[in-house]
């Protein structure tokens, strides 16, 4: 029976232990402790148990069994293992699951926007989000990987030959449709085509009323899932999904909140079309998850202010009494605690969120920032290189959450470069760039990026500039450290100014 804890998965029958970066060098020792702790995560498990567990017969020296838990602190987050003093050690890493069997490749497959064919450019918003309904639930599926959104919408509008599509996004199967919405009726035309040989797997054509629109949408999902699941040699169990709205008003304000909801600067815009929706419909627990993800987002732009938190943590709530599965309404929950500062139960409401929709980036982006202000920077990488990988075609914000986190893991050459890919740096990564630049030495870059972070907040001292834009971390040293380097520069910043002022 495998084990699956955090990024970790200890394979019993072969004695190997896989991280985020592939198999760890585990001695025979050390892999009998760790399956002890794992296999016992809620209790605390004495010496002369963990002796009996990996010398069983044998008489050895104490401090040997601190050698091998020292080395097993190297190799994974040191915080897994702790010490109980007078009792033993214990497990306190994330919940151990049974793994699940292991597949072959999992199958990897874009939705391509669905073309309008209404006739009508305003409708537009109609058949994208017919589009990104079916990739948010054909994502659900752990055995798939699925393109999002973001990337897959870079071939809208445009005559696309699936191969070359599969080639760019790195996949194996390509979703082609389209969608006629005339009065109260619905046409919606789809194929599944294997992009390697250019075979069609499967089509279909529905003329339904609109009233019928999610039952078309849960059928082309289950019909590519079975087809997939055919290929992949994985059992799928059925996974119909409860009407999200009777009210199809509410449903198509939902459908305009969405693409701007998934841009970092259009997200306010999408509150307006998320009221009304919830308005239209009190019991719509998608657009309330939205609407609360949406509004614990404001906290980006008004640091100060942590009402946003909890106004969004309420609206989230709201969405989790009406469907306690809706992935958003755990997404939003576990965003807003995370800056709220409530780590722990951060983590179990974002992991959650991943387990209802492993596929979705911005649910694994938000995951790894959170790896990384809980000192787990490696694991953070391996959770933001997941996320890219579902979304290749995005730049911004996956450059920005990267350099975030390989600025904490101290890689400060390699969070410059994913910096100097941004058109615009936010002042909270600026501020991480003055850090890489002090830290490796060079002075001139470290005072010109300052200047650059002061510009943004006239009148306010370093400390308070620090406490806006660094106090993230759960370990309180870290922002010590980084406020301490704000300060140095600041002051050499200062010396400076005043040498250049006397100098003749």
């Amino acid at each position: 029976m495998d084990l699956e804890f955090g990024n970790y998965r200890l394979k019993r029958a072969e004695r190997l232990l896989l991280g985020p970066k592939g198999p760890v060098e585990l001695s025979a020792r050390s892999f009998d402790i760790l399956a002890m702790l794992l296999d016992r995560p809620d209790d605390v498990i004495g010496k002369a148990e963990l002796f009996d567990a990996a010398w069983p017969g044998l008489v050895v020296e104490e401090n040997t069994l601190q050698v091998h838990i020292s080395a097993l602190r190297k190799l994974l987050p040191a915080e897994m293992i702790a010490t109980v003093h007078g009792r033993g050690y214990k497990y306190a890493g994330p919940k151990p699951l049974v793994a699940a069997a292991e597949a072959p490749a999992r199958p990897s497959i874009a939705i391509l926007p669905f073309d309008n064919m209404s006739g009508d450019q305003e409708q537009d918003y109609f058949s994208d989000g017919i589009t990104e309904d079916i990739i948010a639930e054909l994502g659900k599926f752990r055995e798939f990987l699925v393109i999002a959104r973001n990337s897959s919408f870079q071939f809208r509008g445009k005559a696309n030959d699936p191969a070359s599509v599969a080639k760019k996004l790195g996949v194996q199967y390509v979703v082609e449709g389209s969608v006629r919405k005339i009065g109260n009726r619905v046409r919606v035309t789809v194929q599944l085509i294997d992009a390697s040989s250019a075979a069609h797997i499967w089509g279909e054509r529905y003329d339904r009323d609109l009233d019928d629109i999610f039952a078309i949408q849960d059928e082309i999902t289950q019909m590519i899932a079975a087809r997939l699941a055919r290929q992949a040699r994985t059992a799928i169990a059925s996974r119909a999904r409860a009407r999200p709205t009777d009210n199809m008003s509410a449903y198509e304000f939902y459908l305009r909140a969405l693409p701007l909801a998934a841009v970092y600067d259009t997200a306010h815009e999408a509150e307006h079309f998320l009221r009304l929706a919830v308005k239209l419909d009190p019991r719509f627990a998608a657009a309330h998850a939205m609407l609360g993800f949406v509004e614990s987002m404001k906290f980006y732009w008004v640091y100060d202010d942590p009402r946003h938190l909890h106004s969004g943590l309420e609206m989230a709530k709201t969405a989790l009494q009406l469907d306690p599965d809706e992935a958003y309404g755990h997404l939003a929950t576990g965003f807003a605690l995370l800056y709220l500062r409530e780590f722990r139960q951060a983590e179990i409401s974002l992991d959650r969120a991943i387990a209802l929709n492993p596929n979705d980036p911005f649910i694994l982006s938000i995951h790894a920032l959170l790896l990384s202000y809980t000192s787990r920077p490696d694991e953070a990488l391996g959770g933001i290189n997941e996320a890219q990988r579902r979304d290749p075609f995005a730049v911004g914000w996956y450059e920005d959450f990267r350099g975030i986190i390989l600025s904490t893991a101290g890689r400060y050459r390699e969070a410059i470069a994913c910096y100097a890919k941004m058109p615009t740096i936010p002042s909270w990564s600026l501020a991480r760039l003055v850090i890489c630049h002090s830290e490796l030495g060079e002075t001139r870059q470290a005072q010109d990026t300052l200047a650059k972070l002061k510009a943004n907040w006239p009148g306010l001292d370093i400390d308070a500039i620090a406490d806006w834009e660094l106090d993230f971390f759960e370990d309180p040293a870290v922002f010590s450290r980084y406020r301490a380097i704000l300060r140095r520069v600041d002051q050499d910043m200062s010396f400076a100014s005043a040498a250049a002022r006397d100098d003749p």
